[in-house]
């Protein structure tokens, strides 16, 4: 998460005189605003200190994407709440945003915003707006032809990092976020937000907010993919679900693969076990199955994963690099298979 996390969840509890409020006009425009600022999610122009109703959040098990870190907010407008429709996503009403900060550390230990993404929801649906960061972090623009910002930092692992960013245009948003016909929101499932963030469960925190209404007490838990007291399995498959499993589903824009990696899927052929490609061309790399028990070599999943390869690499949109631990805990589950 990003190292500001702390400061934005303590912002949100501290009692001020009243801010100006988000504006909920610009948000239910047609034309997305030019600047991040006027959105009114923030208080002040570098975005650090959230409005009232824009609370931060995090996920159990993230989305790799380049080793940025991230800090996401959820905004529902004053008189709605979010609902609890199963496990999967919540049913998030109109007027509503996510919003999601990237961004990486730089050498002298301060911070370097790069894009701030919005999924705002209007009464047709969700839209995307993403907003790229000056040099000094202190004003973000539209760019809905996207753009590509050259970035030298370290990963949360303080390893260096050097990368042409890509900032995806409105268009490209859909690559991921399609279900059907209509663009969706991916991470804010139930499952991956019933875990503990900074001190508090976010499903516990947002109802104690008046956002979420209607979570019962044995909502299921998607595991963090790095809990190693976890099963191979599990945390594979929760890795699996999140990077990929949002266009590997029967609805989604991997649909004709037949390769279905969502949490839901079975274990079997859908999730690739034995399963021979169905259009994966050179994707393939010579191999014969999805998932070959007992040999990651021998498995496309690994073959993709590890690649950078346009046209190869999979998750084929959001990423530039390999995420190495992602893929070595796939080769492990893999290769304990039976």
């Amino acid at each position: 998460m990003l190292r500001a996390a702390a400061l934005l969840a303590a912002a949100l509890l501290v009692a001020s005189a009243a801010p100006p409020t988000v504006n909920d006009a610009v948000l239910a425009g047609a034309a997305a605003p030019a600047t991040l600022a006027e959105t009114g999610l923030f208080l002040d122009s570098g975005a650090t200190r959230p409005n009232a109703r824009v609370v931060p959040y995090g996920l159990a098990t993230p989305l790799f994407s380049d080793h940025a870190e991230k800090a996401r907010f959820l905004y529902v407008p004053a008189g709605k709440a979010a609902r609890y429709d199963g496990e999967g996503l919540l049913d998030i009403p109109v007027g509503s945003v996510l919003i999601k900060h990237f961004g990486f550390a730089r050498a002298d230990g301060s911070f370097d915003l790069i894009e701030t993404r919005l999924l705002v929801h209007q009464a047709d649906g969700w839209k995307a707006w993403p907003y790229v960061w000056n040099a000094d972090d202190s004003a973000a623009t539209l760019k809905r032809a996207g753009a590509r910002v050259a970035v030298k930092g370290h990963d949360g692992a303080g390893k260096p990092v050097a990368l042409d960013w890509q900032v995806p245009n409105v268009n490209q948003c859909k690559g991921c976020h399609a279900t059907g016909s209509a663009l969706v929101p991916i991470g804010p499932k139930a499952r991956n937000l019933n875990h503990d963030f900074e001190g508090e469960n976010n499903l516990t925190r947002l109802t104690r907010l008046g956002l979420l209404t209607g979570v019962p007490e044995n909502t299921p838990r998607l595991p963090d993919w790095r809990d190693a007291s976890e099963s191979l399995e599990r945390r594979a498959r929760a890795y699996l679900d999140v990077n990929c499993g949002h266009c590997h589903t029967p609805d989604g824009p991997a649909s004709n693969s037949g390769l279905f990696l969502t949490w839901e899927t079975a274990s079997g052929a859908h999730i690739g076990i034995g399963k021979g490609p169905v259009a994966a061309g050179r994707g393939s790399g010579g191999r014969m199955v999805s998932i070959d028990p007992g040999h990651p070599d021998r498995s496309i999943l690994v073959y993709r994963m590890a690649s950078t390869e346009p046209g190869v690499m999979m998750p084929e949109l959001g990423r530039t690099q390999p995420d190495d631990a992602g893929t070595a805990l796939v080769r492990d589950w893999i290769a304990a298979m039976r």
